[in-house]
């Protein structure tokens, strides 16, 4: 693996329910989640994205924008959640 190998990295974000968007970006070695969020383009699609307390992960599992990223790897935005799984569940079994 040299140091100029790239990276094929997806970052998914889910802007509303059942709306997924992904982008294939690829970034060099040593790239972070947030070198790969920026490659993607997706904060000038969704403002809502410009800010630094974003919830992020790596395959599911939670993420700082510091850590780097490896080839293969799916980054995630994570939307914060407006009701409780729970209790959005028991609304729809009524």
């Amino acid at each position: 693996m040299g140091p100029d190998r790239v990276l094929r990295i997806t970052v998914a974000y889910s802007p509303e329910p059942r709306r997924v968007e992904e982008v294939i970006v690829e970034v060099a070695t040593g790239a972070t989640v947030l070198d790969a969020l920026h490659a993607s383009e997706l904060p000038t699609q969704f403002p809502e994205l410009a800010t630094s307390d974003l919830l992020l992960g790596i395959w599911g599992q939670k993420a700082v924008a510091e850590q780097l990223v490896q080839d293969g790897d799916r980054v995630e935005i994570y939307r914060p959640l407006r009701v409780d799984p729970k209790v959005a569940r028991r609304t729809r079994f009524e």
